[in-house]
């Protein structure tokens, strides 16, 4: 209620940014590491030794490129925000790589705890400068706080303590599971942040700002429901990946829990759409509501679909899910910039809409 669109967009802006930099370097060694059976101390060191270099060499290039990428959508008052933004990326890299044993293990009371600290912190920090800086840096310094917050809290959560080191023939194991990963995650990033570029070059902060709200509040059936399920989903589907009869059966129970939380919160978002902008967000942000009806029905499919990605990966065959990803990235690079031109943000919602849809045609026929 504080903020204008512009400020959402400025950040916006700047996590695009950050976000490409970050898929288009991504290593999948913490998904690969969960997808192994066996004991995977002995690879823990080297992983965190090699993501601590990524994120030194992501910092200093969000640094440099900076300028660049606040002309590119011109914004120029983004700058100073990329830079500063960039150290959350080291924070990310120190945080204590044990962590992912809270997944592999099902020990989910601890990834909670872990998790909740940041966004607490996130909260807290974010609010409060907020009312007194009444500008975009209170999301800036918000976003900092809860990756420091949950850097440290890794390491109290944990018992395990990383060391340097750089055991090549096990950053290549990783690497080759993690292709996939990072395959995918590059295609997942173009279908699902590929439209705020698009908006944010063609139509300015502003539009990126209305827009990112409407699809935060739209996909929340997608983003809260089926990404806390598929951080418990994964690691199951990967102790199971040997019994199918079970594998199958675990399927299933997820897929029917999904449905029965997303169809009722994806029909409340629609129906109340309208009365939910004007009274939390204020009348300033009334023109998202019509976005936000078309990209809850896309975030609907998304939320249900998503509970694909993990079995494919706990068997060890993500290429699937990348060849889909294809389709859908394909499939909204066509549509784009014509229905963007010519009807807006609800163009751009529409494609969307319309790139899930054909990608989850394939989902389908490939379980």
């Amino acid at each position: 209620r504080i903020l204008s669109p512009t400020d959402f967009g400025l950040m916006g802006v700047a996590l695009l940014t950050l976000a490409t930099l970050e898929t288009f370097s991504q290593t999948g060694f913490q998904t690969a590491l969960i997808q192994k059976r066996e004991n995977v101390e002995s690879y823990l060191d080297s992983a965190w030794t090699f993501l601590i270099l990524r994120g030194f060499a992501l910092f200093a290039i969000l640094y440099l490129i900076a300028p660049y990428a606040a002309a590119f959508f011109g914004t120029p008052e983004a700058e100073p925000i990329i830079q500063v933004i960039g150290v959350s990326v080291l924070l990310q890299a120190f945080t204590n790589i044990g962590v992912l044993y809270f997944q592999k293990e099902l020990e989910f009371n601890k990834q909670f705890l872990y998790q909740f600290a940041g966004t607490l912190a996130d909260f807290i920090v974010a609010v409060s400068a907020v009312l007194v800086l009444q500008n975009v840096w209170a999301l800036v310094f918000g976003l900092i706080a809860g990756n420091a917050v949950r850097c440290v809290a890794s390491y109290v959560v944990h018992p395990y303590r990383p060391h340097i080191a750089f055991e090549l023939a096990k950053i290549k194991e990783l690497f080759t599971y993690g292709k996939w990963i990072f395959g995918s995650g590059i295609l997942v990033f173009l279908s699902t942040q590929g439209d705020g570029v698009v908006i944010g070059r063609m139509l300015g902060a502003t539009a990126l700002g209305f827009y990112q709200m409407a699809y935060q509040i739209s996909n929340l059936p997608a983003t809260e429901i089926t990404h806390v399920i598929s951080q418990v989903t994964f690691p199951t589907y990967a102790k199971l990946q040997h019994n199918i009869p079970q594998l199958k059966e675990a399927y299933l129970r997820v897929l029917q829990i999904t449905t029965l939380i997303s169809f009722p919160i994806s029909g409340l978002i629609f129906a109340l759409a309208p009365q939910f902008t004007t009274v939390v967000l204020g009348e300033k942000w009334i023109p998202i509501v019509p976005v936000i009806q078309i990209l809850v029905i896309a975030g609907l499919i998304r939320s249900v679909m998503a509970t694909t990605g993990p079995i494919f990966q706990a068997v060890g065959k993500p290429g699937i899910e990348t060849k889909w990803q294809v389709v859908r990235v394909v499939t909204m690079a066509g549509l784009i910039y014509p229905f963007t031109v010519n009807w807006g943000l609800q163009g751009t919602a529409v494609v969307v809409l319309i790139s899930f849809l054909v990608s989850t045609l394939g989902f389908i026929y490939s379980l």
